[in-house]
């Protein structure tokens, strides 16, 4: 075990030697740097595309396209309200930083938290989130909770 700085090492196997090219005709790499002869591919410069085939049409131009991507989507992260049952102690304040903080929620979308209706629950909790559900709202306020826009 390396026990001071100047002993450290990397783990073997981890590191490469560099391709030094264009030193000598004894290097293994020399004249050609190891491009080969002619042709696009040996010359300076940015080479081809990505995708590029030759002028033969590229595949993702051949294959059919399906669907589209709506630009204007909503990006929000969905929690059901069954999700907080035996969680949290009655009374307590839930946002996104704490359901994130807890692990329940692995990321917040960022138009922020959306809750649904699905489970039931039976702790008085306080939800603060951008958007509810009206079943959400109903099993919050029937266990005795608020359910907060922000």
């Amino acid at each position: 075990m390396a026990e001071e700085l100047s002993h450290l090492k990397p783990v073997p196997g981890s590191t490469k030697k560099v391709k030094r090219v264009g030193r000598g005709h004894g290097s293994g790499r020399g004249r050609t740097c190891g491009r080969g002869q002619k042709g696009q591919l040996s010359r300076s410069g940015p080479g081809v595309a990505a995708g590029f085939e030759g002028g033969q049409m590229p595949l993702a131009r051949r294959l059919p396209k399906r669907g589209f991507t709506n630009i204007f989507a909503k990006d929000f992260t969905t929690l059901n309200v069954g999700e907080l049952e035996g969680r949290f102690d009655a009374g307590e304040v839930v946002d996104a930083a704490r359901l994130l903080a807890e692990g329940i929620v692995a990321r917040v979308g960022k138009d922020g938290l959306k809750v649904l209706g699905g489970g039931d629950i039976s702790v008085a909790l306080t939800i603060r989130a951008a958007c509810f559900t009206q079943s959400a709202i109903q099993k919050l306020e029937a266990a005795g909770g608020k359910a907060e826009a922000i």
